[in-house]
């Protein structure tokens, strides 16, 4: 009888936060180990479909480093990056369409629909939704680098989207730009992701990753910050490495209208049931002020 009175004050603590998100969009930035391994991949899916179900509007933009490099390495082609960017020549390209648009995409969409929930697969060239150009060499020590066929996000035209969700789908996205020409491009997933919330006025843009959240010098979690707590972070070099494209990400989508971003660990399951639907929550929240 206790175990069923705590799945109640469970259910009870959620409630409000069901009611004060009902009809708002969400965008997630789905990627790392929650994308690889089975457990963790039920557990999102059944996430996303239970936000659905009580009338809130996922939207869902995936990531697929991992699967790339696995592709490409079974091809004979051996992986490059600069910065953090995927140097992309046409054989690449190929490479990354394959993987992002068909495998990955379809087999998120066949998950949802496996737990009850309506999706369609979709990406960036997909009547225009991310208009790109090709982005600017990376300048590094040696000099500047090309990138190929990486893209910068231009414009976002978002109607496709507004017209599925209102339909009653979960769109799937694979990060996909196309250019004046209609050319492919390959668009980082944390950049898309917040360009696309951006551009809906999301409530939310939650990033999923592989670690708690964003962490002090020590380690320990931040579970809230401002714009100027990133920036003094930065500034003292607490922030490195891969976090700093995502706090960029976030700045950049909470400048565009969005209301609040959270960075959460994938590698937990129902990480995003935690963070949005109890009192304390599990990652960070980052706000404008």
């Amino acid at each position: 009888m206790e175990e069923l009175i705590e799945k109640a004050k469970i259910l009870q603590e959620a409630l409000p936060y069901i009611r004060r998100f009902h009809g708002s969009t969400f965008v997630i930035k789905y990627g790392g180990s929650a994308m690889v391994d089975a457990k963790l991949q039920e557990s999102f899916v059944r996430d996303v479909v239970l936000m659905k179900y009580v009338g809130m509007n996922p939207i869902v933009v995936h990531g697929g480093g991992p699967q790339i490099d696995e592709t490409l390495r079974g091809l004979g082609i051996a992986p490059r990056k600069v910065e953090g960017l995927r140097v992309t020549d046409d054989r690449t390209m190929e490479v990354v369409e394959m993987v992002l648009a068909g495998r990955i995409n379809k087999q998120i969409v066949s998950l949802i629909g496996r737990q009850g929930g309506r999706a369609v697969g979709l990406s960036g060239i997909d009547d225009g939704l991310l208009l790109a150009r090709k982005a600017a060499p990376v300048q590094t020590k040696s000099g500047p680098v090309d990138t190929g066929r990486v893209g910068e996000i231009r414009e976002v035209r978002p109607a496709v989207l507004t017209a599925l969700v209102s339909s009653g789908f979960i769109p799937v996205i694979a990060p996909l730009g196309v250019d004046a020409e209609g050319q492919s491009l390959n668009i980082n997933a944390d950049t898309a992701a917040g360009e696309l919330a951006a551009a809906l006025k999301a409530e939310k843009l939650v990033l999923m990753t592989d670690t708690a959240g964003v962490c002090d010098r020590d380690g320990k979690l931040l579970q809230s910050l401002t714009a100027a707590d990133i920036a003094r972070l930065r500034e003292t070099e607490v922030i490195t490495g891969g976090m700093i494209p995502k706090v960029e990400c976030a700045l950049g989508a909470l400048s565009g209208g969005v209301s609040k971003v959270h960075v959460l660990d994938g590698r937990v399951q129902h990480a995003i049931l935690l963070e949005i639907f109890t009192d304390r929550g599990i990652g960070t929240e980052i706000l404008r002020h």
